[in-house]
């Protein structure tokens, strides 16, 4: 029954990145089923700090589709979504985010679970908290972010025998590289699918 579960997951997943590498904000409805899936798997696998984040990502998700609306922010500005590159003060956002959450998450994982792998499954944890903070402001260096993700937990998923699920991040590695490219050829077209 598990592998069946993972398999909707993978299949759920690849859609969430073919809507991710349009840039479409239908990416981030499927982000909400997508979390729901993985929070069993995850947790029935041990990693705790993957089935936790799913919270995280449902959270975004709601955040991702009200911001690429436009429904988030002041009165009077100018709230169409567009991707830009990453200004220094959201690298500085973005480091202390990691950080903090790197710290936080391999402290728990440490201490309070049986987690065989706390250092890496708190790795990939926070780099996709900070990964998804990235996305849903529309920074395109978000694809560089998730790229490193995604071969670190394609390794972690595949030694915890979580195989589909491996090989899902790898292709989310591989499609990572190429949404940078397109979100590239976006960015000055500011062509993004509403």
């Amino acid at each position: 029954m598990d592998q069946y579960i993972e398999l909707i997951g993978t299949i759920v997943g690849l859609v969430y990145l073919l809507l991710e590498y349009r840039a479409s904000i239908y990416m981030w409805l499927v982000g909400i089923i997508m979390p729901a899936i993985y929070i069993y798997i995850y947790y029935s696998a041990g990693l705790y700090a993957n089935f936790g984040i799913n919270i995280y990502y449902l959270l975004a998700a709601i955040y991702g589709y009200l911001s690429w609306r436009g429904l988030l922010g002041k009165k009077g500005q100018d709230e169409s979504f567009s991707i830009t590159r990453t200004p220094k003060r959201g690298w500085c956002i973005a480091g202390i985010m990691y950080i903090v959450a790197q710290t936080l998450i391999t402290w728990i994982l440490i201490h309070y679970t049986d987690s065989a792998t706390p250092i890496m499954d708190a790795f990939t944890t926070a780099l996709s908290i900070v990964g998804m903070w990235m996305l849903a402001r529309g920074y395109i260096e978000q694809w560089w972010t998730w790229c490193v993700v995604d071969l670190a937990c394609s390794a972690l998923y595949w030694h915890t025998g979580l195989h589909f699920t491996a090989g899902l991040y790898l292709v989310y590695a591989i499609v990572a590289v190429f949404g940078y490219m397109k979100w590239k050829s976006m960015i000055n077209n500011e062509h993004v699918e509403r």
